[in-house]
């Protein structure tokens, strides 16, 4: 079984401002990127589930130039926040890395 990090040279999160957070995933080559497409794994049900939000909220962009998925979701609570522990966004795409891709 490949892991999402396998098939990558960057997976990263970061704020898209205060109250939004944007996940880059950059594949290696094509051949990796078409393949998580067509397992249909990586996608906005993924991250309504992952990260509690509703899928309605997701914004999933699939950027074949770039070899790219580029996805913005709601942060659970704005940058700064007294509750806010990841204040600049950039630990959210824990999840992500370990991702099996069959």
């Amino acid at each position: 079984m490949t892991e999402l990090w396998q098939l990558t040279k960057l997976i990263r999160s970061k704020n898209a401002g205060p109250f939004k957070l944007t996940f880059d995933i950059m594949f290696k080559n094509a051949k990796g990127f078409r393949a998580v497409l067509k397992s249909s794994q990586l996608s906005a049900e993924l991250f309504s589930r992952l990260y509690g939000v509703p899928v309605d909220k997701v914004q999933f962009f699939v950027l074949e130039p770039l070899l790219t998925i580029k996805v913005t979701i709601p942060r659970p609570v704005p940058s700064g926040d007294l509750n806010d522990n990841d204040m600049y966004g950039g630990q959210f795409h824990g999840p992500l890395v370990r991702l099996a891709i069959e």
